[in-house]
């Protein structure tokens, strides 16, 4: 794996994404993160995932700067296969806790918040999804799995003006469950999985597969209509403007003094 790295240890698995500073997903996370994910879920010895970043970041989203220079061909098979990541991982039938490191907005939030709990470092950090002001559009599946936690109205309202939010408020709205130390981000994550594990594994599996029934057959259904609406608003020239003027600003904040 280029771009995770994994440990097993008493039946529990850990992924820590790993691709550069702020772990930006580019074609090669999404498929490796994909393939894992399934592979963990059939793997009879697992009997849990945690997920986690890096120091300061959980992930920083889509990698924008990839992301603009691939063809139509490449980002449709992008879009698809972050679409099927999100199935995967919000059918994935045992406990997944998210070890929220650092900054966690756009797919970095879409990815915690498949999880059935989350651990966030307490810091100057955000959450949420931005991806309206990005140019990108919200697909249904992804404002149901927001809706789930948060409420359809507060939803509704932070995902049309892409409000980011802090720890703290991320805490108060129910977005992440809990908050501690940096430094015992994993800690805090396994303490909370081991007490799923040492339940009745059928029955918390089975429940949370019947809590979840709506968005899972929502996220396994025919999504062309979708990624039709994806690609489009991506290749619109607006869009594609927008994209330079943030990617240019990424570039810079890169750059060394």
């Amino acid at each position: 794996m280029n771009t995770l790295q994994v440990t097993v240890k008493d039946r529990l698995a850990v992924i820590q994404l790993n691709r550069g500073k702020s772990n930006p997903m580019n074609a090669e996370m999404v498929k490796e993160l994909t393939l894992l994910i399934k592979s963990v879920d059939t793997d009879d010895n697992i009997g849990g995932l945690i997920i986690t970043g890096k120091e300061n970041f959980f992930s920083a989203g889509l990698d924008l700067i990839e992301l603009y220079d691939y063809n139509q061909e490449q980002m449709k098979a992008f879009w698809a296969d972050f679409i099927n990541l999100q199935a995967i991982m919000v059918s994935f039938k045992k406990p997944m806790v998210a070890a929220i490191s650092g900054h966690s907005p756009a797919g970095g939030c879409v990815l915690a918040t498949c999880c059935d709990y989350r651990v966030m470092a307490q810091g100057k950090f955000i959450i949420g999804l931005n991806e309206i002001p990005v140019g990108i559009v919200v697909p249904e599946g992804i404002f149901k799995q927001y809706a789930f936690w948060i409420g359809q109205r507060r939803a509704y309202q932070s995902l049309s003006e892409g409000k980011l939010f802090s720890v703290d408020e991320a805490l108060q709205i129910g977005l992440i469950d809990e908050i501690c130390n940096p430094e015992s981000v994993i800690s805090t994550a396994e303490r909370q999985i081991r007490k799923y594990m040492q339940l009745n594994q059928a029955a918390w599996m089975q429940s949370k597969l019947n809590m979840r029934k709506k968005l899972i057959e929502h996220a396994n259904a025919d999504q062309t209509g979708t990624l039709d609406q994806l690609n489009a608003q991506w290749w619109a020239p607006e869009t594609r403007k927008s994209l330079q003027m943030i990617i240019q600003s990424l570039k810079q904040k890169a750059s060394p003094l």
